[in-house]
């Protein structure tokens, strides 16, 4: 099958990507090799093809739509040049730029549900399908969608090993904003003595700039630091050398790339029970889930007690990109055989 990965059109693809969905997507593309056409963000990073699209300085509403319009050009150009069998989305607002007509389509729903409007959940364009990545992300989709069930996210266990040695530090990372609660974790391991290294992009979103000035800089300082982006070599250096991840999400994360990364790593994850975090820790074992700052603190000065060899074998028997590859796969064929070109 010839396969037309489209990215969310404001972020870059590639292995030293922040997102989810945008590590993802090139996993998916280096399988597919000459049969991926990817349209992504210039700059991005993969294999296949990749037709890119402008980078945008502002993410205000005219920017946006100006980024959609370079998306359906793209698609259109890629329905053009090539025979295409599917169209894979993984923006959370592919209804934008989703073509009228074509070949079957299908939507990966990496966010919580609650962020994709109604026109994503109930597509009224014929052969377009939704999955999900997690199941307690799929039990919040109602009644109805095109649902065809859901493909867990994987890492690429070959690329991520354990350290010999741990260091006595704690490791946060993703994307610098609100709904990451990274300031309950600086202020968990300050109060556990337990030095914390926090690295990530901080997005040119005026509410994500507003949050690193108001609530991560004021709690930076002696045993806590903040790095920025880092890339795919050092990033793989701090999870097998740190004692623990902390993930202190609020929001019901529908996935967790950096804790299966983690855990590939041998390091356990410290989590708040939201969303699919409980799908991935298993709690006193691989790491511990909490309730409030108080249960991370006791969490913190516990964590060196368990088993980085346990962790790596999970990783590795549940978590591999391999696997993730395969049921996609099968997800296209299924498709494939099931919707016609209209």
């Amino acid at each position: 099958m010839l396969v037309v990965e489209v990215a969310y059109p404001f972020a870059p693809v590639g292995p030293d990507a922040v997102g989810g969905a945008e590590q993802i997507l090139p996993l998916l593309a280096g399988a597919l090799g000459h049969r991926s056409v990817v349209i992504a963000q210039e700059g991005s990073s993969c294999r296949g093809t990749l037709l890119p699209i402008p980078a945008l300085e502002n993410l205000d509403a005219r920017s946006q739509a100006e980024g959609h319009v370079h998306v359906r050009r793209a698609i259109a150009e890629a329905l053009e040049r090539f025979p295409v069998d599917l169209i894979h989305f993984h923006g959370v607002d592919f209804p934008a730029y989703l073509p009228p007509d074509g070949p079957p389509a299908l939507a990966t729903l990496h966010l919580p549900i609650h962020l994709y409007p109604s026109e994503a959940l109930f597509p009224r364009r014929p052969g377009t399908w939704l999955h999900c990545v997690s199941e307690s992300q799929r039990r919040d989709v109602p009644p109805g969608a095109p649902l065809l069930g859901t493909v867990p996210n994987g890492v690429d266990l070959a690329a991520l090993r354990p350290g010999r040695r741990k260091r006595e530090l704690a490791l946060c990372l993703g994307r610098i904003c609100r709904e990451k609660g990274y300031h309950e974790a600086l202020d968990a391991a300050r109060e556990a003595g337990v030095p914390l290294v926090l690295a990530g992009e901080v997005f040119p979103y005026e509410d994500h700039r507003r949050y690193f000035r108001e609530e991560i800089e004021p709690r930076l300082g002696p045993g806590a630091r903040f790095l920025g982006p880092l890339g795919l070599a050092r990033k793989r250096r701090l999870l097998a050398a740190a004692r623990c991840l902390i993930v202190p999400s609020r929001i019901a994360e529908t996935s967790s790339l950096v804790s299966m990364e983690a855990l590939a790593c041998g390091t356990p994850v410290v989590a708040f029970r939201a969303g699919a975090l409980p799908e991935i820790v298993e709690h006193g074992r691989t790491g511990f889930l909490v309730s409030d700052v108080p249960e991370m603190v006791r969490a913190l000065r516990e964590v060196a007690a368990l088993d980085p060899a346990v962790c790596r074998a999970e990783a590795e028997r549940r978590f591999s990109a391999e696997a993730m590859i395969s049921r996609y796969f099968d997800l296209y064929r299924q498709i494939a055989a099931r919707t016609v070109h209209v």
